[in-house]
């Protein structure tokens, strides 16, 4: 299979391709050149170990990866998932379960795919040689699983982005305390948008992207997306028959890489009643599955921080297909909005084939209160945000992002109890190593220059 970029002035690549360079050369996003068809081998699915079902789904599109390495590499990808079903459903009620994404080494659901990534580096780097540079932005949890996953991987290095002071104590230790040397967590001042623009302008410097072997492992990079497809399956998979098709995800998400997932899993074959769009205050994606408004405003810090996003980058996917696979349209609705800060959309199959939700700080308070005192469960601050408004679903999976001990502040402030994890409290004896630098494309690419060295035999 061959991956196009949503803007359409790229070649074709292959899958290995399109995750190396991970942004296209157009500067759009890849997507896979058809969708396939999985009806048909959903069924004969059923029953297979996390492992096996993302190894047999990935088969459909790293096509130019044998099926022993690929199933090689799934495997020790989730070897360090502390359940045995990975990603566990909990059933609170008749009619609300939840998805536990928060099983792996960072603790975030993020981990599902940037393991598998991980893997994805090292065989590249085994191939060729070459050392890769990975580049990534973060608003919290996709920092320290992309660290995770590469920490210590001959022949890569990963910088990584973040806005200082605004992710979470615990989220900046497990990016900073690792005592690795081909890990770069670099601190700057302002927002995760901010962090997130300046990444963009570096990926489209195509010259020093080619010199220095660059590679995203934000969403923009499609394995990331892949990977996340799986859970929604394997969670549909374990669904009586019956609630399948009346099931809806609702998703907590900044980015929209997360909903987009299991949106994509629906165009697949995957037959469910919709998805919920879950954000906090910052809410552009609500403000657009309510009114087609998709206009920039100012990121405000929050109680679920790795929300604190405006500019949802894996939007431009949705838009793609959403226009009918038309690249032209999505260009021009991508340059609008680059210029305008907004794109406003009139197109009903656009707004309404997802519904959306927007919490604030005190309703967080008062759910997680909530829902402890109901159901005995303790949710962290972003998974908090999809408990809104779900009488109108006869069943609904709300996808819990992370584990409650990453935010242990605002759950003692609001339970007045002490949720700790072992990776965790062992952090807090470690040393923090950043690298303060502006969010400046120049500056961020000196920085990476002046980290080169040869993969070592």
């Amino acid at each position: 299979m061959n991956f196009v970029s949503t803007r359409g002035l790229s070649e074709p690549h292959s899958f290995s391709e399109a995750v190396k360079i991970g942004l296209a050369p157009d500067g759009g996003l890849f997507v896979p050149e058809i969708l396939p068809s999985l009806s048909l081998k959903l069924s004969g699915w059923e029953g297979k170990s996390y492992p096996d079902l993302c190894a047999s789904f990935f088969r459909e599109f790293a096509t130019d990866i044998e099926e022993e390495e690929l199933v090689a590499m799934v495997e020790e990808a989730y070897s360090n998932f502390d359940h045995a079903e990975y990603a566990p459903l909990v059933s609170l009620s008749e009619s609300i379960s939840v998805l536990e994404l928060f099983h792996g080494p960072t603790l975030a659901f993020k981990d599902f795919a940037l393991q598998l990534l991980g893997k994805l580096y090292e065989r590249q780097v085994s191939k060729t040689g070459l050392l890769i540079n990975v580049l990534g932005a973060t608003s919290g949890d996709t920092g320290a699983a992309a660290i995770s996953g590469l920490v210590g991987k001959k022949g890569v290095n990963v910088f990584i982005l973040y806005p200082d002071g605004r992710v979470s104590p615990l989220q900046e230790r497990q990016m900073t305390c690792t005592g690795e040397t081909n890990v770069y967590p670099m601190a700057i001042t302002g927002s995760f948008d901010e962090a997130q623009a300046a990444l963009k302008e570096v990926f489209g410097d195509r010259d020093f992207s080619r010199a220095v072997n660059l590679s995203a492992v934000n969403s923009i990079n499609l394995a990331r997306i892949l990977a996340q497809c799986v859970y929604y399956l394997y969670a549909w998979l374990k669904l009586p028959v019956g609630q399948r098709e009346k099931t809806t995800f609702v998703v907590p998400t900044g980015n929209f890489g997360n909903v987009l997932a299991g949106w994509m899993a629906s165009q697949m074959g995957m037959k469910v009643a919709g998805f919920r769009v879950a954000t906090n205050r910052n809410d552009i994606l609500h403000r657009f599955f309510s009114s087609g408004d998709y206009s920039v405003d100012d990121a405000s810090a929050s109680l679920a921080p790795s929300m604190d996003i405006q500019v949802a980058s894996n939007f431009e996917r949705y838009l793609y297909f959403g226009l009918g696979e038309d690249a032209d349209k999505t260009r021009e609705a991508m340059s609008e909005f680059k210029q305008k800060g907004k794109f406003e959309s009139r197109d009903d199959s656009l707004i309404k084939s997802m519904s959306s939700s927007r919490m604030d700080d005190s309703e967080i308070f008062e759910t997680i209160s909530n829902l402890y005192h109901k159901y005995g469960y303790i949710a962290d601050p972003h998974t908090a945000c999809a408990f809104k408004d779900l009488d109108e679903f006869e069943h609904c999976v709300i996808l819990s992002t992370a584990h409650p001990a990453k935010f242990p502040e605002t759950i003692e402030e609001t339970l007045g109890i002490s949720v700790t994890h072992p990776s965790l409290d062992s952090l807090k004896e470690r040393q923090i190593v950043k690298h303060p630098i502006s969010a400046n494309a120049d500056a961020i690419k000196e920085f990476i220059a002046s980290k080169q060295k040869p993969v070592q035999s």
